[in-house]
């Protein structure tokens, strides 16, 4: 990925303009640290990773260390958010990843991001609505003797969710921080009851011991481990729609990512301790995605179960919300910049929110839930069933995209300030950055090289290497129109990632006599 000479010389030296062109621009001041914190929070599902994702690591990687793992990783992400903190305070744009890429890179290397960052965050969505699906399907026939298909309650929210994007930002936060305050809540009931009442081994702390982690499956246990932190990367998405970003979002992405790292890492060692380090491998193997509920029925009785059960679904529906409003402002930041219709560029009504963005991931997640129903043949257990290829598909896509993103952003922040000549001054943050960017970047090769594995391909599946290639196609694709706009529409080129500062630009050159 080339950089581009012109990137250096194209923005303001500090902070964010506060001109608001008419539509231009989301509303400031919707939202404070908690309604930050809780939309950013909501994507991580944390129900939906210790009911699904820890599980299977346990069951399909044969790795006892997980909790040890989420404190590793924890590490790696801090020190990729200290740059990328850093670089928060500079610029405010609800492109965020692209925006970043683009002021250190050049705008052909933003326009490339801001591409893979679009096909990233709408997998992770849509792939949420085949596990969505799946679940209260089953739940209606559990406790209402109802068949119900999976596309049915999957459109359902998809539209839903559609609606709850056109309204103000800080009404979603509200919705976002009720279900994820209740559904934190139940997980450390769970983790207290299983302390309280340990498995044969005791209060054992084994799944620490680094011994643990050994073998061929750390690498994809690695893959499907970050996944579960996607999420603490989106608080410069909502930058413009704060009072003060450069204080805001750094705070929310420090306490987003070491609050992840602490709460994973306590609850996947709370399994550990319920089944003893001995048996959780075989225990998760034999009970799946149904371990938590295995574990909290025996503890908890079945009332807290069936309430854990619906818990499960709204978390998802949550997490949903969570990645659509973080696509609309992607598409937002890309229509006001060129690299979409000017359509997109607008917001909508009093609300303030990004209307045609929200419409353009409504539309899609519509258009796939509706291909793979079409598709759907076989029934919703069977492993092979497009429902849950829905899921695996999406998410593995989507968690892809956003760890190469991760990387290159680390490789931005610095070219940034180097060429701003503050390398000195930021020389820790440089280090840190650095670091992030080559464990990122081996996190991606593990991921690509074990994609197989993570999507329940064979190993000689052409699968392994398309489902992968999307975000490939994707980079390749946005860089050609970097390239395009460069040479055929430089001033739109020159606007990539400057978000509302390229207005207050043209604003000023008008009033200069």
């Amino acid at each position: 990925m080339t950089t581009d000479s012109s990137s250096t010389n194209r923005a303001p030296a500090e902070g964010i303009s506060t001109f608001k062109g008419r539509e231009r621009a989301l509303r400031a001041d919707r939202l404070g640290t908690g309604g930050l914190l809780l939309s950013v929070l909501a994507a991580t599902a944390p129900l939906m990773v210790v009911a699904g994702v820890m599980p299977t690591t346990f069951a399909v990687m044969g790795i006892v260390g997980q909790p040890l793992l989420f404190v590793v990783l924890g590490a790696v992400l801090v020190l990729f958010s200290l740059g990328y903190a850093e670089m928060s305070r500079h610029v405010h744009n609800a492109g965020a990843f692209y925006a970043y890429i683009s002021r250190g890179l050049g705008g052909t290397a933003g326009a490339g991001a801001a591409l893979v960052a679009l096909v990233a965050y709408n997998s992770l969505q849509v792939g949420i609505y085949g596990i969505f699906g799946f679940e209260v399907s089953g739940l209606f026939a559990t406790y209402a003797d109802l068949e119900v298909a999976w596309w049915i309650p999957a459109l359902a929210a998809a539209l839903a969710v559609g609606v709850l994007g056109w309204l103000k930002i800080d009404v979603n936060a509200k919705v976002l921080g009720v279900l994820l305050v209740v559904e934190v809540l139940l997980v450390v009931v769970f983790d207290i009851a299983a302390v309280a009442d340990p498995g044969p081994e005791g209060l054992s702390l084994h799944a620490f011991n680094p011994d643990t982690l050994t073998g061929a499956g750390v690498g994809t246990a690695l893959c499907f481990c970050i996944a579960a932190f996607l999420g603490f990367e989106q608080a410069p998405v909502y930058a413009e729609e704060t009072s003060r970003p450069h204080v805001l979002v750094p705070r929310v992405m420090f306490l987003a990512v070491t609050g992840v790292a602490v709460f994973f890492a306590l609850s996947s060692w709370a399994l550990t301790v319920a089944t003893g380090p001995a048996t959780i491998v075989p225990t998760s193997q034999e009970q799946s995605a149904g371990l938590l509920f295995f574990l909290t029925e025996d503890r908890l009785g079945a009332a807290f179960t069936d309430v854990l059960h619906v818990l499960f679904v709204t978390g998802m529906f949550a997490a949903m919300l969570s990645f659509h409003n973080v696509v609309a402002r992607y598409a937002f930041a890309m229509g006001r910049e060129g690299l979409l219709p000017a359509a997109f560029g607008r917001t909508t009504g009093s609300s303030g929110a990004p209307g045609t963005g929200s419409l353009l991931q409504t539309g899609i997640a519509v258009v796939l839930v509706l291909t793979f129903a079409l598709t759907d043949d076989k029934p919703a257990g069977d492993p092979t069933a497009p429902v849950l290829h829905l899921f695996t598909w999406g998410g593995n896509i989507g968690a892809l995209g956003v760890i190469v993103l991760m990387a290159i952003a680390s490789l931005s922040v610095v070219v940034f300030f180097v060429r701003r000549g503050a390398a000195a001054a930021q020389a820790w943050r440089l280090a840190t950055s650095a670091v992030a960017g080559i464990a990122l970047l081996v996190i991606a090769g593990y991921t690509v090289k074990d994609f197989d594995v993570l999507v329940g391909a064979g190993p000689d599946s052409a699968l392994r290497w398309i489902l992968p290639g999307v975000i490939g196609l994707a980079l390749v694709v946005g860089l050609v129109q970097g390239a395009i706009l460069r040479a055929r529409a430089p001033e739109t080129h020159a606007r990539i990632g400057l978000g509302n500062e390229a207005f207050q630009l043209e604003k000023e050159a008008e009033n200069t006599p």
